[in-house]
């Protein structure tokens, strides 16, 4: 399998975020990355090659201008208006409570603030998504990363992998959030349904719901969202990814919303899985867009699910055994000692490779990689 990496991601080189009103040390940090592809890498069964550059283009086929715009822009605006922190979080957020009786055409009047931390409150979700003087950079990376992958499976590959950093499945149309500022897989997909004229499906396993992804494709019946995730009545994103969410217009029934307990095991994981993946059979296409996350993890710091590396194989088994091509994306997964064996234990299930564990790490219960 050929994966796609750029070293430019080291360039949003985040330190700290904001939880709850406290400063914590970050957990979307470029070790992350680098872990799996030094894993790969010594799997010898990778090819890793570099990304090459779409342009924004594809970007605002799915985004904003104003975000595009944002991201772009905010760094160097914060330090000409003599915002001095190492990081930009804006600390007010356009809550809808807001403009509660305010006519959709007032509203949509209302002018984008100039301060730097203003805008960042405007085109922002929460406080725990820092950008520092390389964030535009990465992230335009991360871009090229997803399309590139994309350009492999249309180009005859099987499947692809795109490491990308950060991740994506947070952004929505007109807001970053979540470690994430531009959607990755849905420009991936958005790319493909435009290439193909056929439908797309994306399948997103991260542990938290892709709010951004269903936003973004609630109402377009040309692509699938399939998100398995942890019920968001006690996890982030909270406000979206509810079984009753199901996609409106013409994009309705295009969305399924898979919410998980805590502490859901491999066995029952994987029984939320075929339910997803029997949705997708149900549904025309070739391709398949997977936001893969490793927050799943049992030793994840943020997660509760309670996953094994050797779950992963059969998980990426299970998948390829859909038939389509697969353009694979890297979203979240935080336990940074485990990152490599368990994207390699996916990846290596969707060639169709044997599990072949690593050596023990240490890094899962009693000294094992579980």
């Amino acid at each position: 399998m050929r994966v796609v990496y750029s070293p430019a991601h080291l360039a949003h080189d985040t330190v700290t975020e904001t939880v709850l009103g406290s400063v914590i040390p970050a957990n979307e940090v470029a070790e992350r990355a680098e872990r799996i592809r030094s894993t790969l890498e010594a799997d010898g069964g990778f090819t890793i090659e570099g990304p090459t550059d779409h342009g924004t283009d594809p970007i605002l086929a799915v985004h904003d201008p104003g975000l595009l715009r944002f991201v772009e822009e905010a760094w160097s605006a914060a330090r000409a208006q003599s915002i001095g922190r190492p990081y930009l979080i804006a600390d007010t957020y356009p809550n809808f409570r807001m403009f509660e009786g305010m006519s959709p055409e007032f509203l949509a009047s209302r002018p984008e603030t100039g301060y730097a931390g203003g805008r960042a409150g405007w085109w922002g979700l929460d406080t725990a998504n820092p950008l520092v003087p390389g964030t535009y950079v990465a992230a335009r990376s991360a871009v090229d990363v997803a399309l590139t992958a994309v350009d492999l499976v249309l180009g005859g590959d099987q499947a692809a992998y795109g490491l990308c950093r950060p991740p994506g499945h947070h952004a929505a149309r007109a807001m970053a959030g979540g470690y994430c500022f531009f959607n990755n897989a849905a420009i991936a997909a958005e790319a493909i349904a435009r290439s193909t004229g056929a439908r797309v499906a994306i399948l997103d396993v991260d542990y938290h719901h892709g709010n951004g992804t269903q936003q973004i494709f609630w109402r377009r019946g040309d692509v699938l969202y399939v998100s398995l995730h942890a019920h968001p009545d006690r996890q982030y994103p909270f406000f979206l990814g509810w079984p009753d969410e199901t996609g409106e217009g013409e994009g309705s029934g295009a969305n399924l919303n898979l919410p998980l307990p805590a502490g859901i095991d491999d066995d029952a994981y994987l029984v939320a899985l075929d339910r997803g993946l029997e949705t997708i059979a149900a549904t025309p296409g070739d391709v398949v867009v997977v936001s893969l996350g490793f927050d799943t993890y049992g030793n994840d710091p943020i997660g509760d699910f309670a996953l094994t590396t050797a779950v992963y194989h059969e998980c990426g088994r299970r998948v390829a055994a859909l038939g389509r091509r697969l353009v694979i994306l890297q979203e979240g997964g935080y336990h940074r000692p485990s990152l490599g064996a368990n994207a390699r234990a996916w990846l290596r299930g969707a060639e169709g490779r044997p599990y072949e564990p690593l050596p023990a790490a240490g890094f899962g219960p009693n000294g094992s990689d579980r």
